[in-house]
């Protein structure tokens, strides 16, 4: 069981990792990472590649809380607070009542990850997505269609940002991920692991209902605005969905969950 500990003043030291999360989620992190409400928790306490380091918890929520929270090694502090302290600890109001500090443990680069997936699998490769909400967004939509891992280039953000695990609901706890070297030619990793690489893009070549569909698929996408780069066009297979005259614009997010949802149902 875990050890509840109240704490009174916003400045205890025992919570310092909790203080003023919003801005210390961009910088400092030191590798760990913070989440939030109820949901996120339920996906970290169960997750085998993530451990709680500690819960920060209003204290009126720990009624509710208590056999979610069961699990937790005696080693795990839960901190208890009154919602204004709990308030004032993070910087803004903290509506949810509930937070973590996580430490992920299972960190494979991106070779040893795709090694280890089945012999069908659906995977995505990032390129340059910096906007945190669609990289929660697509971590939701791979979780719900089945993507078995997410790749991330050097230029993508963290999906441990507060605000992208959020966004995600959490997902992006469960679906694995590992970061491309910036150095290493993603194109030349999934060819050699079989994937059969899918690049999206306005001006694809062929449409999303006419895209060859394998055992092994890697959808790859872009940032709104620049995409893909020209290199990764020409050496993937370039898709395009259809939509109505005068119009070629989607969320990248929007973009992961039509395809992810073709790929699934052309494998049912």
């Amino acid at each position: 069981m875990p050890t509840i500990l109240p704490v009174s003043e916003p400045d205890d030291p025992r919570i310092e990792a909790y203080r003023n999360i919003r801005e210390r989620d961009l910088v400092g992190r030191e590798g760990l990472f913070v989440a939030e409400g109820q949901v996120v928790l339920a996906m970290l306490i169960a997750s085998a590649a993530y451990r709680p380091q500690s819960l920060l918890i209003a204290a009126h929520r720990l009624p509710a809380l208590a056999e979610l929270i069961a699990p937790l090694s005696d080693d795990v502090p839960v901190y208890a607070v009154e919602q204004r302290v709990l308030d004032a600890i993070a910087g803004f109001p903290l509506h949810r009542g509930i937070l973590a500090i996580g430490k992920r443990i299972d960190t494979p680069d991106a070779d040893a990850l795709l090694a280890r997936l089945p012999q069908e699998a659906d995977v995505l490769l990032l390129s340059a997505i910096a906007n945190h909400d669609n990289m929660g967004g697509i971590f939701r939509n791979a979780a719900a269609f089945g993507v078995k891992a997410v790749l991330l280039d050097a230029d993508c953000c963290d999906p441990l940002y507060r605000k992208a695990i959020r966004v995600s609901v959490g997902a992006a706890l469960l679906v694995p991920f590992a970061r491309i070297a910036r150095e290493e030619d993603p194109l030349a990793l999934l060819d050699r692991h079989g994937f059969t690489a899918l690049a999206l893009s306005p001006s694809g070549a062929t449409t999303l209902s006419h895209a060859p569909v394998a055992r092994r698929n890697a959808v790859l996408l872009g940032a709104e605005g620049p995409g893909l780069s020209a290199d990764l066009l020409r050496r993937a297979t370039s898709v395009r969905i259809t939509m109505a005259p005068g119009f070629d614009s989607l969320n990248v997010a929007t973009t992961s969950g039509i395809v992810l949802h073709h790929l699934a149902a052309a494998r049912a």
